[in-house]
């Protein structure tokens, strides 16, 4: 018998999403292939957030990755962001304290196949952080998007009705970079749903 088998049912945990099995995320994977590759940097702070949304990407985005920190070491960072031999861009919007380098990249210049889309999942000023932290994610050229919708994610407080979550941004850049933002619109439909879920639970998910 499992230790986890002997811990009382509100304190197990879920084996794939690893959420407390009350709190189970699971109903909501939708299976998605990308041409992108998709690589979300997750704040520590973000894991255990029951409102959060990355870690419902990476399960429904085939082949994603997630790694968690604030501060990378800058090696296995660049590893990361090379492993799949293709060109990192950063889904992240234009600031005026970085160089034009590093600046807003339009997608037509590279094909999907050949962009690693990197998304930092955190607070605006947790994201700072990370991007201040890392200085190899201030040199990669920059996603800006475009056409963007009101955001559904109406559990967690925003300041703008365009500031969306990590995975409806994700959803849009995919979409965006592919061509194609219908074959990512089930996915928003689904987290919308655990939108709904967790409002008529008052965050018990």
């Amino acid at each position: 018998m499992r230790t986890e088998d002997l811990l009382p049912p509100r304190r197990r945990r879920c084996e794939r999403c690893l959420r407390p099995a009350t709190a189970c995320i699971c109903r909501w994977i939708t299976p998605l292939s990308s041409a992108v590759d998709l690589l979300i940097l997750q704040h520590p702070m973000e894991v255990s957030n029951a409102k959060g949304s990355a870690r419902l990407l990476h399960l429904s985005v085939a082949g994603s990755r997630l790694l968690t920190g604030e501060q990378f070491d800058p090696a296995i960072l660049q590893a990361a962001l090379t492993q799949m031999g293709r060109r990192a861009v950063l889904l992240y919007p234009e600031t005026a304290e970085h160089t034009p380098s590093a600046l807003a990249m339009p997608a037509a210049q590279l094909r999907a196949e050949q962009i690693t889309l990197v998304v930092l999942d955190g607070t605006w000023r947790k994201s700072r952080k990370m991007l201040y932290l890392n200085p190899v994610l201030q040199e990669l050229p920059r996603l800006a998007l475009s056409g963007l919708g009101a955001s559904r994610y109406r559990i967690r407080k925003a300041h703008a009705p365009d500031q969306l979550s990590t995975l409806e941004a994700a959803c849009h850049a995919l979409g965006q970079l592919e061509g194609d933002q219908e074959k990512f619109q089930t996915l928003r439909d689904r987290f919308a749903d655990f939108v709904d879920v967790f409002a008529l639970n008052q965050g018990r998910l």
